[in-house]
């Protein structure tokens, strides 16, 4: 199938003109993770955005591979025939010799056809594996982790899947395998060792050394060259992970991470320099005028209101139309996800505001999972409390219209005094009196298993946060995903992106970071680091990502208290912004969406897999240097997108006087702001027909991977830089 071509994507500065066609008839591509349609972190949401655009690619030359779990295939997975007789040849193989595989639909955009591999039903071999696994790269796992036993039984399933679907099909067709973090690695390191005929990739999307490290509060950016990775590994008992991990990084053929920021990392901890970078992207879909997102933020901040309402009744002495939301979500990790900095910035901005007089209210919200036994009863009681006074005032209000339109039809103005009688006060005083409390709403919605230890409640306690009348800021802890059938909160979390006014990520340890790129494509300021792949990469290409509403915190420079201070700053003046200064922010933060499209990042992992083909088969594939020619360096790609001349508003991005049709130019730029990546021409078919049959294969690697027949070990490959 021809390389699909479209004007937008050819016209990216420093990204190849793909004027000739490589033909993919005869190569398939595997897409190797454990979270294809098995919803764990960050990959599930990589594999699902990605997979329409690398569809459109490869089309029915595109698989999937993952574990079979009972929930992901009952909701997400329409299970079919294989399509092809050498599928099934390999499916039908796998299952007479003990294994239970699946093939079917991901019925996600795009519908990738995936291969379910039932790691459970092979646990008869666990021991075996494990054994053949020491003997062949000195890679030892406990049995006490499940987790890693699990991958090696992935690993060889994988394996044993590839390298049967090879010998099952008659055409030989060039396989090019790509595997994601490390709990896929144990398959990328059995191809190599048993030398399959297949171009390897191996992703990782975080170090596991470098999460464990960031967690453990060590100064890790500025120690990165003198950490003795098996020693950190060994004392945090994950020396068996991180071995699987650096193999599979040696093994492949191609070795690429998120970021640039993960790829110094991974060249230190896993001493491998990535090949390539490939950046995570999103689909982005536009709306045909730009009001429409307006009205979405509109709509959902008024479903935030509601529960707002409910939360805060006795103590709801504050205007809606004056507070502002602001949120952070992700995993419950306190320090790398940085709800430690938010939470004392927010004590910050708490006294600024209230020092300076000011009519803002700010609700901040928590959106982490962690450990709860039920809803609190007091939110419960609050959301039950505010329908009860909604349903009051429905009823008066029917009363009130029916008298007052039945005066109106007589001619006559109505009485006021007689409008509402002595049983609608009582059943309002009452209604009234329900909502007096003396206690302070909750700082949390559930009740916490480990409410004395958990790290955002204990440090509320101390900043005093506490949700009184006095405070400005207001904190809500909602440790549970977001859900629409939710009786609390009910929406879903893009709902609930699209109704907040900023969300804030102050990580310390963010590879890359899908949550402030997901609020830049729903039009959300939102507050990112330069420790995280996402800040990095938008610091490098927007000469000024804070008026385009990307505000970049500095967490590598600084000092806990210096970032802090700069924190407060950020929220406090994004508060003193007027509702219109928002409103024009929100456009403009939109506009850059198109820098985060699969559309145009795609084409880093096209890049990825050529380089791969052509180091893997270099009789058939082969790569020429290159080097961009449209594009001038970083200070081209910044000036694409100028810094905005702050005016009345101190946010309009062009002079009273500018042409009308500058910000449909500027959305052209920014649409071709990709900064050119430094990797040579992409692979092309050396073969005259597709279909010949191949040479021998490139399984010797370079001079950073270990050969299949050297056992990957860690006191030989793995340790080998040390020594």
């Amino acid at each position: 199938m021809p390389l699909s071509r479209t004007l937008s994507m050819s016209s990216l500065p420093g990204l190849e003109d793909w004027e000739d066609e490589f033909d993919l008839e005869n190569t398939v591509l595997f897409e190797v993770a454990w979270e294809v349609a098995n919803k764990v972190g960050g990959i599930y949401t990589v594999l699902q955005t990605k997979a329409k655009v690398t569809g459109d690619e490869w089309g029915d030359n595109y698989y999937l591979v993952g574990p079979y779990t009972e929930q992901g295939v009952r909701t997400q997975v329409e299970l079919l025939e294989p399509p092809t007789p050498a599928l099934k040849r390999t499916l039908d193989s796998m299952n007479s010799k003990g294994c239970k595989v699946y093939f079917g639909r991901w019925l996600i955009e795009g519908g990738p056809l995936v291969v379910l591999l039932d790691v459970g039903a092979s646990a008869w071999a666990l021991e075996r594996w494990k054994g053949e696994l020491w003997d062949t790269c000195n890679i030892g796992v406990p049995w006490y982790d499940r987790e890693a036993n699990d991958a090696v039984l992935f690993g060889f399933l994988t394996t044993w899947f590839l390298g049967e679907f090879l010998a099952q099909n008659e055409e030989k067709p060039h396989v090019v395998a790509h595997f994601h973090e490390w709990l896929a690695g144990i398959g990328l390191c059995l191809c190599r060792a048993r030398r399959l005929p297949v171009a390897t990739i191996f992703t990782t999307h975080a170090t596991l050394l470098g999460r464990y490290l960031c967690a453990g509060a060590v100064d890790f950016y500025n120690n990165l060259e003198n950490f003795n990775v098996d020693k950190e590994a060994g004392e945090r008992q994950i020396y068996h992970r991180y071995c699987m991990e650096r193999a599979a990084a040696h093994c492949a053929h191609i070795f690429t991470t998120v970021s640039q920021i993960t790829a110094i990392e991974a060249q230190h901890l896993l001493k491998r320099k990535p090949d390539i970078v490939t950046p995570n992207g999103l689909n982005v879909k536009k709306f045909s005028a730009m009001h429409e997102f307006q009205n979405l933020h509109a709509q959902s901040k008024a479903r935030i209101q509601e529960f707002v309402r409910g939360h805060f009744y006795g103590h709801l002495d504050f205007n809606l139309d004056k507070t502002l939301y602001f949120f952070i979500a992700g995993r419950y990790e306190f320090s790398n996800k940085g709800a430690d900095v938010f939470l004392e910035a927010l004590a910050r901005l708490n006294y600024l505001l209230r020092v300076n007089g000011s009519e803002q209210t700010v609700v901040a919200f928590f959106i982490m999972p962690a450990r709860t036994n039920n809803f609190n009863v007091e939110t419960l009681k609050g959301q039950a409390v505010r329908k009860q006074l909604w349903d009051t005032a429905n009823t008066v209000k029917e009363k009130f219209g029916r008298k007052l339109y039945e005066s109106l039809l007589v001619g006559s103005l109505p009485d006021m005094n007689k409008m509402l009688d002595k049983e609608d006060f009582t059943m309002m005083k009452r209604a009234i009196f329900a909502t007096q409390r003396q206690s302070f709403p909750p700082v949390c919605t559930h009740n916490m298993l480990d409410d004395s230890s958990d790290p955002i409640l204990t440090t509320i306690r101390r900043i005093g946060l506490f949700n009184s009348s006095a405070d400005r800021v207001k904190v809500i802890f909602h440790p549970e995903f977001l859900s629409s059938t939710s009786p609390l909160l009910p929406v879903d979390y893009e709902e609930f992106v699209r109704g907040c006014h900023l969300g804030v990520f102050p990580s310390y340890y963010e590879p890359w970071g899908y949550t402030p790129a997901e609020c830049t494509v729903m039009g959300i300021p939102s507050i990112s680091t330069n420790l995280s792949g996402f800040g990095c990469f938008m610091e490098e290409h927007i000469a000024d990502p804070s008026a385009y509403g990307i505000y970049i915190l500095d967490r590598r420079f600084r000092s806990l208290d210096d970032s802090c201070s700069q924190l407060t700053s950020f929220l406090y003046s994004f508060c003193q912004q007027s509702r219109r200064q928002r409103i024009i922010q929100r456009n403009r933060t939109e506009r850059l969406s198109d820098l985060l499209d699969w559309k145009y990042l795609g084409r880093y992992y096209m890049s990825a897999r050529h380089m791969a083909l052509a180091k893997a088969f270099p009789e058939h594939f082969t790569y020429e240097p290159h080097e961009a020619d449209a594009w001038e360096g970083p200070g081209a790609s910044c000036r694409a997108l100028p810094h905005p001349h702050l005016l009345t508003l101190g946010l309009c991005p062009h002079p009273r006087n500018a042409d009308p049709g500058l910000p449909l130019q500027e959305a052209a730029k920014a649409r071709r702001n990709i900064r050119a990546p430094e990797w040579p021409r992409r692979a092309s078919c050396a073969s005259s027909t597709s279909g010949s049959k191949r040479g021998s294969v490139d399984t010797a690697p370079s001079s950073s991977i270990s050969t299949p027949s050297e056992p990957l070990s860690p006191a030989s490959s793995l340790g080998e830089e040390r020594n």
